[in-house]
Protein backbone atom coordinates (compact mmCIF):
# COMPACT_ATOMS: atom_id res chain seq x y z
CA UNK A 1 0.00 0.00 0.00
CA UNK A 2 1.45 3.37 -1.13
CA UNK A 3 1.97 6.00 1.92
CA UNK A 4 -0.98 8.24 1.78
CA UNK A 5 1.89 10.92 3.00
CA UNK A 6 3.70 10.55 -0.36
CA UNK A 7 2.90 12.74 -3.65
CA UNK A 8 0.60 10.57 -4.52
CA UNK A 9 -1.56 11.70 -8.00
CA UNK A 10 -4.75 9.62 -9.12
CA UNK A 11 -5.25 9.30 -13.15
CA UNK A 12 -8.55 8.51 -14.63
CA UNK A 13 -9.10 7.01 -18.06
CA UNK A 14 -11.58 6.36 -19.61
CA UNK A 15 -10.53 3.45 -22.13
CA UNK A 16 -13.87 3.16 -23.63
CA UNK A 17 -13.71 2.40 -27.34
CA UNK A 18 -15.81 5.55 -27.94
CA UNK A 19 -14.84 9.26 -25.80
CA UNK A 20 -12.12 8.08 -24.41
CA UNK A 21 -11.26 10.92 -21.81
CA UNK A 22 -8.02 11.40 -18.57
CA UNK A 23 -8.60 13.02 -15.26
CA UNK A 24 -6.34 13.79 -12.66
CA UNK A 25 -6.53 14.60 -9.21
CA UNK A 26 -3.99 15.70 -6.86
CA UNK A 27 -2.91 14.73 -3.31
CA UNK A 28 -5.87 16.35 -1.93
CA UNK A 29 -8.45 15.19 -4.42
CA UNK A 30 -9.13 18.15 -6.16
CA UNK A 31 -9.36 17.75 -9.97
CA UNK A 32 -6.19 19.23 -11.81
CA UNK A 33 -7.29 18.04 -14.86
CA UNK A 34 -10.47 16.45 -17.08
CA UNK A 35 -11.03 16.42 -20.51
CA UNK A 36 -12.18 14.09 -23.63
CA UNK A 37 -9.59 12.94 -25.81
CA UNK A 38 -11.66 14.12 -28.98
CA UNK A 39 -10.96 17.56 -28.22
CA UNK A 40 -6.59 17.83 -28.73
CA UNK A 41 -7.08 15.12 -31.54
CA UNK A 42 -9.60 17.08 -32.93
CA UNK A 43 -11.80 13.89 -34.16
CA UNK A 44 -15.03 13.78 -33.21
CA UNK A 45 -16.02 11.01 -30.41
CA UNK A 46 -12.22 9.79 -30.96
CA UNK A 47 -13.17 6.34 -31.79
CA UNK A 48 -10.75 3.83 -31.45
CA UNK A 49 -8.23 5.88 -29.87
CA UNK A 50 -6.55 4.81 -26.78
CA UNK A 51 -6.96 7.44 -23.64
CA UNK A 52 -2.98 7.59 -23.05
CA UNK A 53 -2.00 8.92 -26.01
CA UNK A 54 1.62 9.14 -25.62
CA UNK A 55 1.50 13.06 -26.63
CA UNK A 56 -1.13 14.64 -25.00
CA UNK A 57 -0.44 11.91 -21.68
CA UNK A 58 3.06 12.56 -21.28
CA UNK A 59 2.61 16.77 -21.74
CA UNK A 60 -0.27 16.45 -19.01
CA UNK A 61 1.76 14.40 -16.50
CA UNK A 62 4.80 16.72 -16.84
CA UNK A 63 2.27 19.68 -16.45
CA UNK A 64 -0.03 18.79 -13.33
CA UNK A 65 2.35 15.93 -11.89
CA UNK A 66 5.93 16.92 -12.29
CA UNK A 67 6.33 16.00 -8.45
CA UNK A 68 5.15 13.05 -8.42
CA UNK A 69 6.25 9.95 -6.12
CA UNK A 70 3.39 7.81 -6.66
CA UNK A 71 0.36 7.24 -9.10
CA UNK A 72 -2.79 5.32 -8.62
CA UNK A 73 -3.93 4.71 -12.25
CA UNK A 74 -8.04 3.92 -12.35
CA UNK A 75 -10.03 2.72 -15.08
CA UNK A 76 -13.61 2.59 -16.23
CA UNK A 77 -14.18 -1.20 -16.79
CA UNK A 78 -13.54 -4.23 -15.08
CA UNK A 79 -10.63 -6.13 -15.58
CA UNK A 80 -12.73 -9.55 -15.94
CA UNK A 81 -14.13 -9.65 -18.65
CA UNK A 82 -17.73 -11.44 -18.85
CA UNK A 83 -17.72 -14.71 -20.32
CA UNK A 84 -19.75 -13.94 -23.35
CA UNK A 85 -16.67 -11.39 -24.65
CA UNK A 86 -14.67 -14.51 -24.20
CA UNK A 87 -16.95 -16.63 -26.39
CA UNK A 88 -17.35 -14.16 -28.85
CA UNK A 89 -13.59 -14.22 -29.43
CA UNK A 90 -12.81 -17.67 -29.70
CA UNK A 91 -15.73 -18.34 -32.04
CA UNK A 92 -13.69 -15.52 -34.22
CA UNK A 93 -17.39 -13.23 -34.17
CA UNK A 94 -14.79 -10.03 -32.97
CA UNK A 95 -12.19 -10.59 -35.82
CA UNK A 96 -12.72 -8.38 -38.60
CA UNK A 97 -13.78 -11.04 -40.62
CA UNK A 98 -15.89 -12.08 -38.16
CA UNK A 99 -17.88 -8.99 -38.10
CA UNK A 100 -18.21 -9.04 -41.80
CA UNK A 101 -19.22 -12.40 -42.69
CA UNK A 102 -21.55 -13.35 -39.62
CA UNK A 103 -24.68 -14.76 -40.28
CA UNK A 104 -25.22 -16.45 -36.41
CA UNK A 105 -28.66 -16.19 -34.71
CA UNK A 106 -29.83 -12.47 -33.76
CA UNK A 107 -29.68 -11.43 -30.52
CA UNK A 108 -33.05 -10.06 -29.19
CA UNK A 109 -32.28 -6.17 -29.69
CA UNK A 110 -32.69 -3.15 -31.72
CA UNK A 111 -29.16 -3.56 -33.27
CA UNK A 112 -28.23 -6.15 -35.79
CA UNK A 113 -25.86 -8.70 -33.62
CA UNK A 114 -22.86 -8.18 -36.19
CA UNK A 115 -22.91 -4.09 -34.85
CA UNK A 116 -23.05 -6.05 -31.51
CA UNK A 117 -19.90 -7.28 -31.97
CA UNK A 118 -18.30 -4.67 -33.57
CA UNK A 119 -18.93 -2.90 -30.78
CA UNK A 120 -17.99 -5.50 -28.14
CA UNK A 121 -14.30 -5.84 -30.54
CA UNK A 122 -13.91 -2.22 -30.02
CA UNK A 123 -14.25 -2.48 -26.29
CA UNK A 124 -12.70 -5.19 -26.06
CA UNK A 125 -9.34 -4.06 -28.14
CA UNK A 126 -9.72 -0.92 -26.15
CA UNK A 127 -9.11 -2.38 -22.48
CA UNK A 128 -6.39 -4.48 -24.00
CA UNK A 129 -4.46 -1.56 -25.39
CA UNK A 130 -5.45 1.35 -23.04
CA UNK A 131 -2.15 1.41 -21.06
CA UNK A 132 0.31 0.56 -23.33
CA UNK A 133 1.31 3.98 -23.62
CA UNK A 134 1.34 4.64 -19.78
CA UNK A 135 3.67 2.27 -19.11
CA UNK A 136 6.22 3.68 -21.41
CA UNK A 137 5.70 7.15 -20.11
CA UNK A 138 5.88 5.96 -16.50
CA UNK A 139 8.99 4.41 -17.54
CA UNK A 140 11.03 7.26 -18.67
CA UNK A 141 9.51 9.92 -17.40
CA UNK A 142 8.51 8.76 -13.12
CA UNK A 143 10.75 5.66 -12.88
CA UNK A 144 11.16 5.97 -9.54
CA UNK A 145 7.34 6.68 -8.68
CA UNK A 146 4.68 3.59 -7.39
CA UNK A 147 2.55 2.74 -9.46
CA UNK A 148 -0.76 0.97 -8.19
CA UNK A 149 -4.19 -0.07 -11.00
CA UNK A 150 -7.17 -0.43 -10.21
CA UNK A 151 -10.04 -1.19 -12.47
CA UNK A 152 -14.15 -0.45 -11.51
CA UNK A 153 -17.02 -1.50 -12.80
CA UNK A 154 -18.02 0.28 -15.69
CA UNK A 155 -21.30 1.84 -14.33
CA UNK A 156 -20.34 2.52 -11.04
CA UNK A 157 -17.77 5.12 -12.59
CA UNK A 158 -20.98 6.41 -14.26
CA UNK A 159 -22.49 6.98 -10.82
CA UNK A 160 -19.29 7.83 -8.70
CA UNK A 161 -19.25 11.28 -11.21
CA UNK A 162 -22.80 11.83 -10.15
CA UNK A 163 -23.23 11.42 -6.68
CA UNK A 164 -19.73 13.22 -6.12
CA UNK A 165 -20.58 15.87 -7.75
CA UNK A 166 -24.06 16.11 -6.87
CA UNK A 167 -24.10 17.78 -3.19
CA UNK A 168 -26.51 15.45 -2.14
CA UNK A 169 -26.05 13.68 0.90
CA UNK A 170 -28.66 10.97 0.31
CA UNK A 171 -29.75 10.08 -3.34
CA UNK A 172 -31.35 7.33 -5.37
CA UNK A 173 -28.76 6.90 -8.85
CA UNK A 174 -29.48 5.70 -11.86
CA UNK A 175 -26.88 4.60 -14.66
CA UNK A 176 -28.67 4.23 -18.35
CA UNK A 177 -26.51 3.91 -21.46
CA UNK A 178 -26.35 1.67 -24.27
CA UNK A 179 -24.25 -1.22 -22.40
CA UNK A 180 -21.63 -2.43 -19.73
CA UNK A 181 -20.28 -5.25 -18.73
CA UNK A 182 -23.17 -7.10 -18.61
CA UNK A 183 -25.99 -4.66 -19.18
CA UNK A 184 -27.04 -1.14 -20.11
CA UNK A 185 -28.50 -0.28 -16.50
CA UNK A 186 -27.39 -0.11 -12.89
CA UNK A 187 -29.38 1.58 -10.36
CA UNK A 188 -27.87 2.59 -7.01
CA UNK A 189 -28.77 4.07 -3.62
CA UNK A 190 -26.11 6.79 -2.34
CA UNK A 191 -26.32 7.80 1.53
CA UNK A 192 -23.48 8.24 3.95
CA UNK A 193 -20.70 8.89 1.51
CA UNK A 194 -21.20 5.32 0.32
CA UNK A 195 -22.89 4.02 -3.17
CA UNK A 196 -25.00 0.79 -2.61
CA UNK A 197 -25.82 -1.43 -6.06
CA UNK A 198 -29.96 -2.00 -6.43
CA UNK A 199 -30.07 -3.68 -9.29
CA UNK A 200 -27.90 -4.25 -12.88
CA UNK A 201 -29.13 -5.46 -15.63
CA UNK A 202 -27.93 -8.25 -17.85
CA UNK A 203 -28.35 -8.84 -21.77
CA UNK A 204 -28.91 -6.64 -25.07
CA UNK A 205 -31.90 -4.95 -23.82
CA UNK A 206 -31.25 -1.59 -23.81
CA UNK A 207 -32.27 2.16 -23.53
CA UNK A 208 -29.36 3.34 -25.31
CA UNK A 209 -29.91 0.85 -28.27
CA UNK A 210 -33.29 1.71 -28.89
CA UNK A 211 -32.45 5.35 -29.32
CA UNK A 212 -29.85 4.10 -31.53
CA UNK A 213 -31.87 2.22 -33.49
CA UNK A 214 -34.49 5.76 -33.85
CA UNK A 215 -31.65 7.70 -35.08
CA UNK A 216 -30.79 4.90 -37.41
CA UNK A 217 -34.12 5.13 -38.73
CA UNK A 218 -34.28 8.14 -39.21
CA UNK A 219 -31.22 8.84 -41.32
CA UNK A 220 -28.90 9.50 -38.81
CA UNK A 221 -25.35 8.38 -37.69
CA UNK A 222 -25.19 6.90 -34.20
CA UNK A 223 -21.55 6.30 -34.78
CA UNK A 224 -21.21 9.98 -35.28
CA UNK A 225 -23.19 10.95 -32.06
CA UNK A 226 -26.16 12.35 -34.32
CA UNK A 227 -28.80 11.14 -31.49
CA UNK A 228 -28.82 14.94 -30.66
CA UNK A 229 -30.53 15.37 -34.18
CA UNK A 230 -33.45 13.16 -33.18
CA UNK A 231 -33.84 15.70 -30.68
CA UNK A 232 -33.67 18.80 -32.65
CA UNK A 233 -36.25 17.13 -34.90
CA UNK A 234 -38.97 15.49 -33.13
CA UNK A 235 -40.87 18.75 -32.15
CA UNK A 236 -41.16 19.29 -35.60
CA UNK A 237 -43.38 15.94 -35.54
CA UNK A 238 -46.42 14.56 -33.68
CA UNK A 239 -47.02 11.32 -31.69
CA UNK A 240 -48.38 8.12 -34.45
CA UNK A 241 -50.35 5.72 -32.64
CA UNK A 242 -49.08 3.16 -34.76
CA UNK A 243 -45.48 3.81 -34.03
CA UNK A 244 -46.34 4.44 -30.47
CA UNK A 245 -48.38 0.86 -30.41
CA UNK A 246 -45.61 -1.17 -31.98
CA UNK A 247 -42.94 -0.14 -29.70
CA UNK A 248 -45.10 -0.52 -26.37
CA UNK A 249 -45.05 -4.27 -27.78
CA UNK A 250 -42.19 -4.56 -28.22
CA UNK A 251 -40.48 -3.04 -24.99
CA UNK A 252 -42.09 -2.91 -20.95
CA UNK A 253 -40.70 -2.33 -17.34
CA UNK A 254 -40.73 -4.57 -14.78
CA UNK A 255 -39.71 -3.39 -11.86
CA UNK A 256 -35.93 -2.03 -13.11
CA UNK A 257 -35.88 -4.74 -15.43
CA UNK A 258 -36.68 -3.55 -19.55
CA UNK A 259 -37.81 -6.41 -20.92
CA UNK A 260 -38.62 -7.01 -24.45
CA UNK A 261 -41.05 -9.21 -26.12
CA UNK A 262 -39.04 -12.25 -27.59
CA UNK A 263 -41.98 -13.61 -29.35
CA UNK A 264 -43.06 -10.80 -31.35
CA UNK A 265 -40.08 -8.58 -31.63
CA UNK A 266 -38.44 -8.80 -34.65
CA UNK A 267 -41.71 -8.81 -35.76
CA UNK A 268 -42.62 -5.85 -35.17
CA UNK A 269 -39.11 -4.59 -35.28
CA UNK A 270 -39.40 -5.17 -39.00
CA UNK A 271 -42.45 -3.65 -38.92
CA UNK A 272 -41.01 -0.15 -38.20
CA UNK A 273 -38.87 -0.39 -41.33
CA UNK A 274 -41.64 1.47 -43.47
CA UNK A 275 -41.19 4.34 -41.74
CA UNK A 276 -37.63 4.77 -42.30
CA UNK A 277 -35.78 7.60 -43.82
CA UNK A 278 -33.81 7.23 -47.04
CA UNK A 279 -31.17 9.05 -48.61
CA UNK A 280 -32.35 12.18 -50.31
CA UNK A 281 -35.65 12.38 -48.36
CA UNK A 282 -36.13 15.51 -46.18
CA UNK A 283 -35.55 14.67 -42.47
CA UNK A 284 -38.54 16.67 -42.06
CA UNK A 285 -40.26 13.27 -43.75
CA UNK A 286 -39.87 11.31 -40.61
CA UNK A 287 -40.18 14.16 -37.94
CA UNK A 288 -43.55 11.88 -36.72
CA UNK A 289 -41.03 9.09 -36.15
CA UNK A 290 -38.62 11.07 -34.57
CA UNK A 291 -41.47 12.80 -32.17
CA UNK A 292 -42.97 9.41 -31.19
CA UNK A 293 -39.63 7.61 -30.42
CA UNK A 294 -38.93 10.78 -28.31
CA UNK A 295 -42.30 10.44 -26.66
CA UNK A 296 -41.78 6.50 -26.08
CA UNK A 297 -38.18 7.03 -24.52
CA UNK A 298 -39.74 9.48 -21.65
CA UNK A 299 -42.75 6.75 -21.21
CA UNK A 300 -39.89 4.28 -20.51
CA UNK A 301 -37.80 6.05 -19.00
CA UNK A 302 -40.15 7.71 -16.03
CA UNK A 303 -41.34 4.24 -15.88
CA UNK A 304 -37.87 3.03 -14.67
CA UNK A 305 -37.42 5.49 -12.10
CA UNK A 306 -40.51 5.87 -10.48
CA UNK A 307 -39.55 2.21 -9.73
CA UNK A 308 -36.36 3.40 -8.70
CA UNK A 309 -38.08 6.23 -6.25
CA UNK A 310 -39.92 2.78 -4.76
CA UNK A 311 -36.46 0.84 -3.73
CA UNK A 312 -34.97 3.92 -2.52
CA UNK A 313 -37.36 6.77 -1.79
CA UNK A 314 -35.11 10.21 -1.91
CA UNK A 315 -36.78 13.27 -3.14
CA UNK A 316 -33.25 13.32 -4.53
CA UNK A 317 -32.36 11.79 -7.90
CA UNK A 318 -28.66 11.59 -9.85
CA UNK A 319 -28.99 10.72 -13.62
CA UNK A 320 -26.04 9.54 -15.57
CA UNK A 321 -24.94 6.95 -18.68
CA UNK A 322 -25.13 8.42 -22.29
CA UNK A 323 -28.73 8.52 -21.68
CA UNK A 324 -28.72 11.55 -19.52
CA UNK A 325 -27.91 13.40 -22.44
CA UNK A 326 -31.17 13.88 -23.78
CA UNK A 327 -32.06 17.47 -22.20
CA UNK A 328 -35.91 16.86 -23.18
CA UNK A 329 -36.41 13.79 -21.09
CA UNK A 330 -34.59 15.20 -18.51
CA UNK A 331 -36.34 18.47 -18.16
CA UNK A 332 -39.99 16.51 -17.67
CA UNK A 333 -38.14 13.94 -14.94
CA UNK A 334 -39.80 16.30 -11.96
CA UNK A 335 -43.44 16.58 -13.20
CA UNK A 336 -43.86 12.90 -13.82
CA UNK A 337 -41.65 11.26 -11.27
CA UNK A 338 -41.68 11.55 -7.51
CA UNK A 339 -38.54 12.70 -7.60
CA UNK A 340 -38.02 16.70 -7.20
CA UNK A 341 -34.23 17.49 -7.38
CA UNK A 342 -32.15 16.05 -10.60
CA UNK A 343 -29.01 16.68 -10.96
CA UNK A 344 -26.93 15.44 -14.17
CA UNK A 345 -23.15 15.52 -14.28
CA UNK A 346 -21.98 18.07 -16.91
CA UNK A 347 -20.28 15.12 -18.80
CA UNK A 348 -22.78 11.84 -17.74
CA UNK A 349 -21.57 9.92 -20.78
CA UNK A 350 -18.69 7.82 -21.27
CA UNK A 351 -15.56 10.60 -20.99
CA UNK A 352 -17.07 11.27 -17.66
CA UNK A 353 -16.19 8.22 -16.48
CA UNK A 354 -12.46 8.61 -15.84
CA UNK A 355 -12.99 11.10 -13.38
CA UNK A 356 -15.58 8.83 -12.15
CA UNK A 357 -12.87 6.50 -11.93
CA UNK A 358 -9.99 8.62 -9.86
CA UNK A 359 -12.62 9.62 -7.63
CA UNK A 360 -13.88 6.34 -7.15
CA UNK A 361 -9.88 5.12 -6.37
CA UNK A 362 -9.28 8.40 -4.53
CA UNK A 363 -12.51 7.83 -2.10
CA UNK A 364 -10.73 4.18 -1.82
CA UNK A 365 -8.14 5.86 0.22
CA UNK A 366 -9.73 8.46 1.84
CA UNK A 367 -13.16 7.77 2.96
CA UNK A 368 -15.52 10.49 3.92
CA UNK A 369 -13.12 12.76 1.73
CA UNK A 370 -15.44 12.90 -1.58
CA UNK A 371 -16.25 16.18 -3.16
CA UNK A 372 -19.57 17.98 -2.98
CA UNK A 373 -19.34 20.09 -5.65
CA UNK A 374 -17.87 19.89 -9.36
CA UNK A 375 -16.76 22.79 -11.51
CA UNK A 376 -17.00 21.86 -15.04
CA UNK A 377 -14.00 23.79 -16.48
CA UNK A 378 -11.53 21.12 -15.85
CA UNK A 379 -10.22 21.20 -19.75
CA UNK A 380 -7.54 22.98 -21.51
CA UNK A 381 -6.25 26.50 -21.64
CA UNK A 382 -5.31 28.21 -24.15
CA UNK A 383 -1.91 29.76 -25.40
CA UNK A 384 -1.70 33.23 -24.34
CA UNK A 385 1.25 33.28 -26.60
CA UNK A 386 -0.37 31.83 -29.56
CA UNK A 387 -2.86 34.72 -29.24
CA UNK A 388 -0.35 37.19 -28.84
CA UNK A 389 0.91 35.91 -32.18
CA UNK A 390 -2.15 36.12 -33.82
CA UNK A 391 -2.66 38.87 -33.13
CA UNK A 392 0.40 40.48 -34.29
CA UNK A 393 -0.18 38.52 -37.77
CA UNK A 394 -3.42 37.60 -38.59
CA UNK A 395 -4.09 40.95 -40.21
CA UNK A 396 -7.57 41.24 -38.49
CA UNK A 397 -8.45 44.40 -36.39
CA UNK A 398 -7.77 43.58 -32.89
CA UNK A 399 -8.56 45.46 -29.64
CA UNK A 400 -7.82 44.61 -25.97
CA UNK A 401 -10.10 44.88 -23.37
CA UNK A 402 -10.32 43.56 -19.81
CA UNK A 403 -12.65 42.49 -17.35
CA UNK A 404 -15.82 44.81 -17.48
CA UNK A 405 -14.42 46.85 -20.19
CA UNK A 406 -14.32 43.58 -22.24
CA UNK A 407 -18.31 42.65 -21.35
CA UNK A 408 -19.28 46.36 -22.40
CA UNK A 409 -17.79 46.42 -25.49
CA UNK A 410 -18.58 42.49 -26.65
CA UNK A 411 -22.62 43.11 -25.17
CA UNK A 412 -22.66 46.13 -27.39
CA UNK A 413 -21.27 44.31 -30.56
CA UNK A 414 -23.88 41.37 -29.89
CA UNK A 415 -26.45 43.91 -29.55
CA UNK A 416 -25.88 45.10 -32.93
CA UNK A 417 -25.87 41.64 -34.58
CA UNK A 418 -22.69 40.26 -34.21
CA UNK A 419 -22.31 36.32 -33.87
CA UNK A 420 -19.03 35.91 -31.53
CA UNK A 421 -16.89 33.60 -31.06
CA UNK A 422 -16.31 33.45 -27.01
CA UNK A 423 -13.27 31.69 -25.79
CA UNK A 424 -12.32 32.36 -21.68
CA UNK A 425 -10.11 30.03 -19.02
CA UNK A 426 -10.43 26.73 -19.12
CA UNK A 427 -12.16 23.84 -21.46
CA UNK A 428 -16.01 22.21 -20.31
CA UNK A 429 -15.68 18.98 -20.02
CA UNK A 430 -18.49 17.02 -20.69
CA UNK A 431 -20.00 18.19 -24.96
CA UNK A 432 -21.95 21.16 -24.04
CA UNK A 433 -20.37 24.87 -24.37
CA UNK A 434 -21.17 26.62 -21.12
CA UNK A 435 -19.72 29.96 -21.55
CA UNK A 436 -16.18 29.06 -22.10
CA UNK A 437 -15.87 28.05 -26.13
CA UNK A 438 -18.93 29.00 -27.16
CA UNK A 439 -20.46 31.05 -30.12
CA UNK A 440 -22.96 33.67 -28.85
CA UNK A 441 -25.26 35.93 -30.45
CA UNK A 442 -28.13 37.90 -29.72
CA UNK A 443 -31.61 35.68 -29.26
CA UNK A 444 -33.78 39.10 -30.05
CA UNK A 445 -33.46 37.66 -33.43
CA UNK A 446 -35.34 35.70 -35.51
CA UNK A 447 -33.13 35.14 -38.16
CA UNK A 448 -30.46 34.41 -36.17
CA UNK A 449 -30.65 30.85 -36.01
CA UNK A 450 -31.78 30.54 -39.54
CA UNK A 451 -28.05 32.74 -39.79
CA UNK A 452 -26.13 30.41 -37.53
CA UNK A 453 -26.96 27.40 -38.95
CA UNK A 454 -26.58 28.44 -42.90
CA UNK A 455 -23.31 30.81 -41.98
CA UNK A 456 -21.42 29.36 -39.18
CA UNK A 457 -22.23 26.11 -37.93
CA UNK A 458 -23.42 24.81 -41.60
CA UNK A 459 -26.00 22.26 -40.16
CA UNK A 460 -29.31 21.32 -40.77
CA UNK A 461 -32.42 23.99 -39.99
CA UNK A 462 -34.26 21.95 -37.99
CA UNK A 463 -31.61 22.40 -34.83
CA UNK A 464 -32.53 24.50 -31.84
CA UNK A 465 -29.94 26.85 -30.24
CA UNK A 466 -29.65 26.91 -26.07
CA UNK A 467 -30.60 30.17 -24.38
CA UNK A 468 -28.20 30.74 -21.47
CA UNK A 469 -29.84 32.59 -18.73
CA UNK A 470 -29.09 34.54 -15.51
CA UNK A 471 -30.14 32.14 -12.57
CA UNK A 472 -32.56 34.59 -10.65
CA UNK A 473 -34.68 35.32 -14.44
CA UNK A 474 -35.37 31.64 -15.08
CA UNK A 475 -39.00 31.28 -13.60
CA UNK A 476 -39.78 34.54 -15.60
CA UNK A 477 -39.06 32.99 -18.86
CA UNK A 478 -39.48 29.34 -18.56
CA UNK A 479 -42.65 27.24 -17.17
CA UNK A 480 -41.53 25.10 -13.88
CA UNK A 481 -37.99 26.40 -13.88
CA UNK A 482 -34.84 24.61 -12.78
CA UNK A 483 -31.39 24.49 -12.04
CA UNK A 484 -30.14 23.31 -14.97
CA UNK A 485 -25.79 24.69 -15.09
CA UNK A 486 -24.86 22.57 -17.67
CA UNK A 487 -27.60 22.73 -20.17
CA UNK A 488 -28.98 19.11 -19.06
CA UNK A 489 -32.35 20.12 -18.76
CA UNK A 490 -35.05 22.04 -21.57
CA UNK A 491 -37.77 23.45 -20.49
CA UNK A 492 -41.22 25.19 -21.84
CA UNK A 493 -40.68 29.12 -22.63
CA UNK A 494 -43.66 31.07 -21.28
CA UNK A 495 -45.52 32.12 -24.49
CA UNK A 496 -45.04 35.72 -23.62
CA UNK A 497 -41.59 35.36 -23.08
CA UNK A 498 -40.97 33.66 -26.89
CA UNK A 499 -41.80 37.27 -28.49
CA UNK A 500 -38.64 38.52 -26.34
CA UNK A 501 -36.27 35.28 -27.74
CA UNK A 502 -37.06 33.93 -30.51
CA UNK A 503 -33.45 32.73 -31.57
CA UNK A 504 -33.42 30.53 -28.76
CA UNK A 505 -37.06 29.50 -28.40
CA UNK A 506 -37.36 25.63 -30.63
CA UNK A 507 -40.61 25.09 -32.78
CA UNK A 508 -42.53 23.44 -30.24
CA UNK A 509 -41.68 26.80 -27.32
CA UNK A 510 -39.05 25.29 -25.47
CA UNK A 511 -34.94 25.77 -24.97
CA UNK A 512 -32.36 23.68 -23.60
CA UNK A 513 -31.17 26.04 -20.50
CA UNK A 514 -27.91 27.18 -19.47
CA UNK A 515 -28.55 28.73 -16.02
CA UNK A 516 -25.58 31.43 -15.26
CA UNK A 517 -24.70 32.29 -11.76
CA UNK A 518 -21.67 34.53 -10.46
CA UNK A 519 -20.26 31.56 -8.53
CA UNK A 520 -20.03 28.81 -10.87
CA UNK A 521 -18.56 31.17 -14.48
CA UNK A 522 -17.88 34.65 -13.30
CA UNK A 523 -16.75 35.64 -16.90
CA UNK A 524 -19.69 34.56 -18.32
CA UNK A 525 -21.89 35.89 -15.95
CA UNK A 526 -20.26 39.38 -16.32
CA UNK A 527 -20.88 39.19 -20.18
CA UNK A 528 -24.84 38.20 -19.45
CA UNK A 529 -25.20 40.96 -16.72
CA UNK A 530 -23.39 43.46 -19.12
CA UNK A 531 -25.57 42.55 -21.68
CA UNK A 532 -28.90 42.52 -19.47
CA UNK A 533 -28.11 46.09 -18.26
CA UNK A 534 -27.86 47.57 -22.30
CA UNK A 535 -31.21 45.60 -23.60
CA UNK A 536 -32.98 44.50 -20.93
CA UNK A 537 -32.91 40.98 -21.92
CA UNK A 538 -30.78 37.71 -19.57
CA UNK A 539 -30.20 35.57 -22.07
CA UNK A 540 -27.56 35.13 -24.95
CA UNK A 541 -27.84 32.62 -27.59
CA UNK A 542 -25.27 29.77 -26.72
CA UNK A 543 -23.53 27.31 -29.42
CA UNK A 544 -20.63 24.77 -28.90
CA UNK A 545 -17.49 26.69 -30.71
CA UNK A 546 -17.54 24.22 -33.87
CA UNK A 547 -18.62 23.48 -37.49
CA UNK A 548 -20.89 20.13 -37.63
CA UNK A 549 -18.77 17.18 -37.44
CA UNK A 550 -16.07 18.52 -35.39
CA UNK A 551 -14.84 18.46 -31.86
CA UNK A 552 -15.13 22.13 -30.00
CA UNK A 553 -11.93 24.05 -31.05
CA UNK A 554 -9.11 22.94 -29.05
CA UNK A 555 -6.32 25.63 -29.97
CA UNK A 556 -5.81 29.21 -31.06
CA UNK A 557 -4.90 27.47 -34.63
CA UNK A 558 -8.71 25.67 -34.48
CA UNK A 559 -10.47 28.75 -33.16
CA UNK A 560 -8.78 30.84 -35.68
CA UNK A 561 -9.92 28.23 -38.39
CA UNK A 562 -13.67 28.34 -37.40
CA UNK A 563 -13.48 32.11 -37.47
CA UNK A 564 -11.61 32.96 -40.09
CA UNK A 565 -13.55 30.01 -42.54
CA UNK A 566 -17.49 30.98 -41.36
CA UNK A 567 -19.84 33.45 -40.84
CA UNK A 568 -18.19 34.52 -37.40
CA UNK A 569 -18.00 38.41 -37.24
CA UNK A 570 -15.95 38.54 -34.20
CA UNK A 571 -13.56 36.26 -31.74
CA UNK A 572 -12.85 37.22 -28.10
CA UNK A 573 -9.89 35.13 -27.12
CA UNK A 574 -8.95 36.06 -23.11
CA UNK A 575 -8.87 39.83 -24.12
CA UNK A 576 -7.98 39.81 -27.31
CA UNK A 577 -11.16 40.95 -29.74
CA UNK A 578 -10.78 40.08 -33.25
CA UNK A 579 -12.66 41.25 -35.89
CA UNK A 580 -13.46 40.32 -39.52
CA UNK A 581 -11.73 43.39 -41.53
CA UNK A 582 -15.13 44.07 -43.31
CA UNK A 583 -16.17 45.57 -39.77
CA UNK A 584 -13.57 47.78 -39.19
CA UNK A 585 -15.01 50.96 -38.91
Amino acid sequence: MTSMASRTYTLGLCSTYHDPAIAILDPDGAILFAEALERPLQYKRAINCEADNPFVLSKLLNTYCSDAEAFVIAYNWDQKRPFYEHLSKWLGWLSPEGIRTYRGRQLTACLETWELNYMQACQHHANRRTGINLGRILRTQFEQAHISYRHYRHHTTHAALGVYGSGFETAACAVIDSYGEMGSMAFFGFEAGKLRLLFESKGPGSLGFFYMKLTELCGFDWMGGEEWKVMGLAPYGKPDPRILGLLRSMFSVEDLKLRMNRKTFFTHLKALEPYRRFVGDPAESVADLAHTGQLFFMEILNQLLTNLHAHFPSTQLVLSGGCALNSVANGQIKGQTPFKNIYIPSAPADDGTALGAALIAYEEHHPGRHRTVMNPYTGSKLSLESAERFAQNSQCPVSYHEGSELNEVLADLLSKGFICGFVQGRAEFGPRALGHRSILADPRSCSVKDRINETVKFRERFRPYAPSILHEYGPEYFVDYQDSPYMDKTFKFWPEAISKVPGVAHVDGTGRVQSVTLDRNPEFHGLLTAFHELTGCPILLNTSFNVMGKPMVHSIEDAFGVFMGSGLDALVVGSYLFKKPEHTP
